[in-house]
Parts: structure tokens; sequence; C-alpha cells
């Protein structure tokens, strides 16, 4: 069993520094760390696994105890054993006798059959995943606490030295050829989620956040420049700016405002530009000048401790590329993403407008969910978007020809001519079925004549004009999220005025609702320190973060009271779990209307206040609600998610978010019903109010009000228009009285 000087000598940084001298390469490094620490642990196994983001593999590195040969041949995912477990969840695992739990995976001949005792400690660095390490022993139960908080301070010490490892051992096996290498041959149909509907067939690239660095600092520049060649370039880098700025606030207003303002400003930062004057003045080549600068300030942003600031390097390598694409007179790097179908790990929403500028194609988006604001905004910018868990994606070749059916989720590499002369076929159909719109009703009526309003959510201004074309009778939902997300700070009471206002003037005389600020969980704010959450979906977001900044709040309040002055518009709460809160977020609305008035500011006097529902929590005090409420809006992808606990962004569970689940529907029934008792304004919302099984359960219950994104309003009349109330009302009553999930299914899938 360890003692406790064993523990003060392996957590001694001398003896870790000691682990460098006499290794004659990266493997023999590795395996010296795991001998140490089996011989100071005293225990009979001991194994390093790293993982690799490209393929989401651990792979065995190094061992003492088990088969040498299993070293680079014993691979798992994340989901798989007990080592995988570990840095999956980031937390130790620590069994008494490993082959007993569910999660132990057995390698057949690497001859760990006998050891019982089993301790998993992962490697990272911050979130970064690094890998496991694991030792093992014959002796059941035989690694205690003090044994796990040995260990996680030797992976803690260590963490950096093994990661620049890693990294060092992938660029060998690069250039030795080694790297395994996806056989595109066979990747030809990728299957993967609609983010955003829509066609495209071009060639693709790969997005990558930092993939400015290389073409910045390893540029060689053989012609040498002079000063006024630098600040030719000054100044049209700042004309390229301003009219780029100018061009994207035409299109998006309320969120594309002051995005390249920082990139402008720094043109006529003296701090930025005078040190390149000054090294150009003591002889360096300009381009060479400005790689050096723009190196420094990129350090120095990616040292700061704030998330915004690092955020903020971004900004330098954009400008920087376009001073020394200007400067060489060299088309900007950047605007290669025009045309293209874009490939990316993960984006930030300003990345997404950045590209939506450039006129890419679509986007095939690597992480995420269909119903992330990613998935939003890129629906308001009309680019396809599609997410598809398949990291080969970003080794594709350049100019790999891509088509995306985003209508279904296919992606098809580098596809046969008769596919393509298909899609094409059905993307002319397409267009001229768009035509639509001429024949959208001013009014909705189902088959037997009973009115049901189609309603727009809107989540860009520029979404107002396919909510009029479309004849929508009024604004269901407007995300007033968007100008917070992709704004470099807090939008002020007059910036949200000077939106909403345009809002209420672009629906005149139609009801407009208007969702206060529901951030959090997947919709982020780059410039708020958000604590460490382990559930952010649980934690501070909408309604919560809200009353926890009231004053925030109460500028976003107080600028739709002044934005509806003379129209009808309603304001209401995300995410409220209790009565309490609800009255809390009301008075917030009542103090703002006092002080309006002492201030003689014009505002909305008689406004309606309600909530979304959203949380099952407020199933068995709805009726309590249901008395102090104006109107409810059920939010059904939330709803559901927290119903059913499953997360709506993970993929591997999306089998498990089930709209029709009996206990979704049942409560979705009680919801309608106090309302209608109350004689209260109800509506649906979400992916489940345009699902064509789903709608005649609605109507059944007695929905009279949809509110749909605007692609959908007219699939939405159509579906309305087919179905039969008195029919819906027995399917409906059939329905709930079914107990199964398959049951329900069934006689949805008969409508």
């Amino acid at each position: 069993m360890l003692k406790k000087d064993h523990t003060q000598l392996i957590c001694n940084i001398g003896e870790l520094t000691g682990l460098f001298a006499d290794v004659s390469s990266l493997e023999a490094f590795l395996q010296k760390i795991v001998d140490m620490i089996s011989e100071h642990m005293r225990c009979e196994v001991c194994s390093i696994y790293l993982f690799y983001e490209d393929t989401e593999e651990l792979i065995l590195k190094a061992t003492k105890g088990l088969s040498a040969a299993s070293i680079g041949k014993v691979k798992m995912k994340l989901e798989e054993g007990l080592t995988g477990l570990a840095l999956r969840e980031l937390r130790p695992i620590c069994e008494m006798n490993a082959k007993q739990n569910p999660h132990f995976k057995h390698f057949p001949g690497i001859g760990e059959e006998r050891f019982c005792s089993f301790l998993a400690v992962p490697i990272v660095r911050g979130n970064t995943r690094i890998g496991v390490m694991v030792v093992q022993n014959a002796q059941k139960d035989y690694f205690q606490q003090e044994d796990i908080n040995a260990l996680r301070a030797i992976t803690s010490q260590l963490a950096n030295t093994i990661e620049t490892a890693k990294l060092l051992m992938v660029l060998h096996e690069k250039q030795q050829g080694k790297e395994p290498v996806p056989d595109f041959k066979s990747l030809k149909l990728i299957q993967g989620k609609v983010g955003s509907e829509g066609f495209a067939f071009c060639e693709a690239t790969i997005f990558h956040q930092d993939s400015l660095d290389s073409q910045i600092y390893n540029e060689a520049f053989g012609k040498k420049y002079t000063l006024q060649d630098f600040y030719r370039a000054v100044h049209l880098s700042q004309t390229e700016l301003e009219n780029l700025q100018k061009e994207i606030e035409e299109q998006l207003s309320d969120v594309a405002s002051l995005i390249f303002t920082a990139q402008i400003l720094m043109l006529k930062d003296k701090g930025f530009i005078d040190p390149m004057v000054d090294l150009i003045g003591a002889g360096v080549n300009p381009p060479q000048a400005v790689v050096t600068v723009v190196k420094q300030y990129i350090e120095r942003f990616q040292a700061m401790s704030d998330s915004y600031l690092r955020e903020k390097r971004h900004d330098v390598q954009d400008v920087g590329q376009r001073l020394l694409n200007n400067l060489i007179k060299r088309n900007f790097s950047s605007m290669k993403f025009a045309g293209y179908i874009i490939i990316a790990r993960e984006l930030f929403p300003s990345d997404i407008l950045k590209l939506s500028s450039q006129n890419v194609k679509g986007i095939i988006l690597l992480s995420g969910g269909v119903s992330s604001h990613l998935s939003i905004l890129a629906r308001s910018l009309k680019i396809p978007l599609i997410i598809a868990n398949e990291q080969n994606l970003l080794r594709l070749k350049p100019e790999t020809k891509i088509l995306m059916d985003a209508e279904i989720g296919n992606i098809y590499i580098n596809p046969a001519k008769e596919v393509i002369r298909t899609f094409k076929l059905r993307e002319e159909t397409r267009q001229k079925s768009r035509k639509v719109k001429e024949t959208m009703k001013e009014k909705t009526y189902t088959k037997d004549g009973i009115p049901v309003s189609i309603m727009a959510n809107i989540n860009l201004l520029s979404d107002l004009k396919a909510a009029k074309e479309l004849k929508a009778q009024g604004i269901g939902l407007y995300r007033t999220e968007f100008p917070f997300i992709v704004r470099s700070n807090f939008p002020s009471e007059e910036e949200q005025y000077v939106i909403y206002k345009r809002l209420v003037e672009g629906m005149p005389d139609k009801e407009i609702t208007f969702r206060t600020l529901d951030i959090g969980g997947d919709k982020v704010l780059s410039y708020y320190e958000y604590d460490k959450e382990e559930n952010p979906f649980l934690g501070m977001r909408s309604i919560r973060f809200s009353l926890r900044h009231k004053d925030i709040f109460n500028q976003q309040i107080r600028a739709i009271l002044r934005a509806g002055v003379l129209a009808n518009v309603r304001v209401m709460f995300p995410m409220i779990s209790s009565l309490d809160e609800f009255l809390e977020a009301k008075e917030e609305v009542v103090k703002c209307c006092r002080d309006l008035k002492k201030e003689k500011i014009s505002y909305k006097e008689d406004i309606k206040i309600g909530l979304m529902i959203e949380l099952p929590a407020v199933l068995e005090i709805i009726d309590e609600l249901a008395k102090e409420a104006d109107f409810f809006c059920i939010g059904t992808n939330d709803f559901i998610q927290y119903m059913l606990a499953v997360d709506r962004t993970n993929e591997k569970v999306a089998d498990l978010y089930l709209p029709h689940h009996p206990s979704v529907l049942r409560a979705l029934k009680k919801i309608i019903d106090a309302a209608h008792r109350y004689q209260k304004d109800v509506s649906i919302c979400g992916d489940m109010a345009h699902n064509e099984k789903c709608l005649p359960f609605f109507i059944g219950v007695g929905i009279q009000k949809v509110s749909v994104d605007c692609l959908y309003l007219p699939k939405l009349q159509n579906l309305i228009s087919s179905i039969d109330s008195k029919e819906a009302q027995e399917q409906a009553r059939r329905i709930l009285q079914k107990n199964k999930v398959s049951e329900t299914l069934a006689i949805l899938n008969k409508s």
C-alpha cells in the first residue's frame, strides 16, 4: 500500500524534472514516467493513454506491466471502457474490482486479466483533454483516496509536458507518413442533421480559428517595400473595412453593428501603427514589420485572463492579414471563403456574420445541435447548415467538391454526375415552388373552418421582409438575444430601443411578442465572464440571469416599453420555474413603467405580460400562473429537453429526444387546459410547432395560435388547411390514453 513518504516523493517537482535526463526518444520519456510511478506507488501496472481529437480515440502509448506489444494497438473511444469514462467525464475512476463494473472493457492479449484494482485519472490542461494515467494491481481494493490524490498531483504536474510530447509525436508521425489517412474513396456519403435548410454544390474549404497564424508568420518577402507602400496599405485596409461595415450593416443592422469597428480603430491607433513605422525606419522590410508587431499583439491578447480580451486576437489576426496582403498586393486571403462550403469544428456567431458577408454557399459544422443559436442565425441569413459528427471532413483535400442537401442532412463527397444532375433538377423545382408566397392567404383556417393564427418567429430584423411577404399574422416570438450574442458588450437601452422600434414599425398593427434575454446553455456572451458550470443548461441562464442582473434587465424592459408605445406589443419571460420568479420579473416591468412615467417618457402603459413554458416545474402550479399571466407560449424545444432530461444539442442521445413521449403530450394538454380555464391566450412554438405529425394533436387539444420561423409559414398554412378539427380531437383523445411511446407514434404516423 502507498506510504506517505512515497506520495511526497512522487509529487516532488525535483524528481519529475529528472525524467528528462537520459531519454533517447519521446516514447522513452513516457516509458520512464510509467516506470517511476509504478515503482513509487508499489503497483503492478501503470499505463499512459493519449487522446487524439482527429479520430476521437485514446491510444495506449506507454505501459509497465501490460504487454509491450499492445502499445499503439490498444485504442478506444471516449464512450468505451473505464479509461474512456474517466476522460469523458473528466474525473478519477477508482474500482476495487474493475471487471465487475459494466463499463469495463476487456482487451484480449494485453495481460490485464489478473489485475482487479483499477485507478484512472484524466490528464488535462484546463478543459483540454490530453490523455489518461491508469494504475492497476492484482490485489482487490488496493487503491485509496491518498493514491487518487497522488496520481492527480502527478498528472497535474506533467500535463503540459505530456501534451508537448504528444504534439511532437504527432508531428513526427506526419513527417514519416505514419498518420492514418482516411479512405476518401469510401467517404462518399455522410448523414448529418439539418440546421438550416438549403442546397449547395461547390468546393469546400476548412475554417480554422487560428488559420492565419502560419500565413502571417511564415511568409517570405523577397521584394523591398517602402514606408509609402506601408501607409498606402493602411489607408486601403481602412477603406475596405469601412465599406464592409457599411454593407453588412445595411443588411443586418440589429446584429452586425460595429462588428468591424475594432479592426478599423486598430488601423487608426498610433500604439498599433507606430511600432511598425519605427521598425521600418530602422531598416526592417515593411511586411516583416507588420508580422512582428501583429505577433506581439496576438501573444499579449492570448496571455490575458479575460476571455473576451483573449478573443480579440482574432481581430488582430484579421486586420494584420488584411494589412499585409494590401501591402504586398495580394488578394485578402479570408475572401477565399466566398463561393465555398465551409467546414468548421466550431464557430462563433460573429464568424457566421463575417462568412455571410463573404457570400459562402453553405456551412458544415462538426459540433452543436439543430436547435442551437448558430442554426437559428444561419436560417435567418439563409445559409444552408448541416451538423455532422465526422471529424475526417477536417482533413479533406483542398478543392474537394461537396454537395450539401440541407433538406434531409446528406453530404455527398465528390458526387457522381447522376447525383449532381438529380439535385440540380430538384433545386430548379424548389426555386419555382418558392413562388408559393404569392398564394399565401391573409388568414388560416382548418379544413372545417376553425381559425388558427400563424405567427412568425423573428431572429433578425432581416426576417421581417419574409414575414410580411408570407402574410404572418404577427410576431409570436422575437428572440431578443441575438443583438446581445454577436456584440462585443451589452447593448445600451438606446441601442435596443432603435432595434425594437424598427421591428414594431415593420409590422404595424400586428401583435408582437418580445421574449426577454434568453442566454446561457449553448448561447453564451463572449464579453461576459461566466463562472464555470458543470451543467450550463441547468445554470445561470434566461430569466435567472436577468433577475440576477436587474440593471441589464431593466434597460431591456424600458427599451421594449418605449418602442411599443402605440403598438400591440407583449413581453414574455423565458424559463420561469416558479410563481415567485414570474411575479418578481413582472414587478420589474411595473417599476420600469413607474420610472418612465416619472421621467415623462412615452411608453406602452397596458402591456400584456406572459411567460414561456419550458420547465416541468410549472406543471403543478399552472393554474396559479394562469391567474397571474396574460398569456402562455409553450417553448417545445426546451420543454421536451427538460421533461425528458435529454440534451438536445448532444447527438449521442438524440434518439431519446421524443416529442411524442406520452408524458410530454399529457403535460402539454394540462398547460393548454389551464390557459383555457382562465380564458388566457396560449400559443405553441419550437420545432414541434411545424411537425406535420404533431400538428393535428395540437389542433385537437385546442391550440389556435402557432409561431414558427418564416421559412415554415407556407408549409404550416397548407398543413392546417388539411386538418379537420373534429378528427384531430378524436385522434388527440386516443393518443392521450396511450402509455407507450411506440403507441403514440403509431397513431401519429397514421395521421
